[in-house]
């Protein structure tokens, strides 16, 4: 047997039943051959992994804006908390690990420059809308390797686009919208306490005595909550669920709605709608894949295409090469 034949095997050998097997996977838009290795969602797995837009989230707002410090999280660590958080709950399940993964991993390829910030601004000037949950299935589909897409399998992207406020088709996608919650909540504490903006005494004491005191005890909880229900029926316990609700509003009265750290967000807002406008005005400066996307599903979508897929810095050489003067020199 082929590698990729044994392992398959041992899918079907030591998964629940409720499991999505990578041989019965509903495959691909492109039909192409087995790898003799790799089963069908270790290859999606590794096609994410090695994407340029997979690579351009280290650079990427994910609550602070540019923050002084290494240590607060940026959309990559995000991602990798995420796939972490999922991939624990998977194996404990014993639903298909390579399948969480890849779609972890590629659940925020799609997301903008500067956070929900720069998501927001796109979604007010695109008379389309845009979500971020949405772009990253276009950036699989037809933004990555030079506009011809990843090809990934259906249950990837199924459970990519799905991972906000959808279920997705298989559990495994659907753990991964757990674990995306999951992650955010409890990293943005984290560096919320680093920051100085909250402490964890802060957090009220009906949240705290329910879902633990420090972050792992909280990750925990959540994660056997969710363990413990089964894989037919993903969820958390009534008592659990509560407290993390009420822990997520805590969370945007104090943090996210918080003027110290929303304070650049209007000027990284005003960034992106000066450069949508100006891309929408003048499409002819922008790269020629995105041009050619004007042509094929017009302005304001490609405008957003390109857009969405810059890094925060890259957004403000961007600004500034647009829009402020350069001194000169007389030779």
């Amino acid at each position: 047997m082929l590698p990729r034949e044994r392992y398959e095997q041992l899918e079907k050998d030591m998964l629940c039943e409720y499991a999505c097997l990578s041989s019965t996977t509903k495959g691909r838009s492109k039909p192409a051959e087995l790898c003799d290795i790799r089963t069908e969602f270790q290859r999606d797995r590794d096609r994410i992994l090695h994407c340029n837009s997979f690579r351009r989230l280290k650079h990427k707002t994910q609550v602070f804006l540019s923050p002084a410090g290494d240590h607060y999280r940026t959309r990559l660590t995000h991602t990798l908390e995420v796939s972490q958080i999922a991939r624990t709950m998977a194996r404990a399940m014993r639903l298909n690990e390579d399948l969480t993964e890849a779609i972890a991993l590629g659940h925020d390829l799609g997301h903008t420059p500067f956070g929900h910030a720069g998501e927001r601004m796109l979604d007010k000037l695109n008379p389309n809308g845009f979500h971020h949950y949405e772009q990253s299935l276009r950036v699989v589909e037809f933004l990555e390797n030079n506009g011809e897409g990843l090809d990934l399998t259906y249950e990837v992207k199924d459970g990519i686009l799905k991972h906000t406020n959808q279920w997705a088709d298989t559990k495994e996608g659907q753990i991964v919208r757990y674990a995306d919650v999951i992650a955010y909540i409890n990293h943005d504490i984290d560096d919320s306490v680093r920051a100085g903006i909250l402490a964890e005494e802060d957090i009220p004491q009906t949240i705290t005595d329910i879902l633990g005191h420090s972050k792992s005890q909280r990750i925990t909880t959540l994660i056997t909550s969710i363990i413990n229900n089964g894989a037919q029926n993903i969820h958390m316990d009534d008592q659990t669920d509560t407290a993390y609700k009420a822990l997520h509003r805590f969370m945007f009265d104090y943090v996210y709605t918080n003027p110290k750290c929303k304070s650049e967000e209007g000027k990284a807002q005003e960034m992106i709608g000066s450069l949508y406008n100006y891309y929408a005005s003048h499409i002819e400066a922008l790269p020629a894949q995105y041009l050619n996307n004007a042509y094929k599903f017009g302005a304001d979508t490609a405008v957003c295409d390109y857009i969405a897929g810059m890094t925060d810095g890259f957004a403000v050489e961007q600004f500034k090469e647009l829009f402020i003067p350069k001194s000169w020199t007389l030779y």
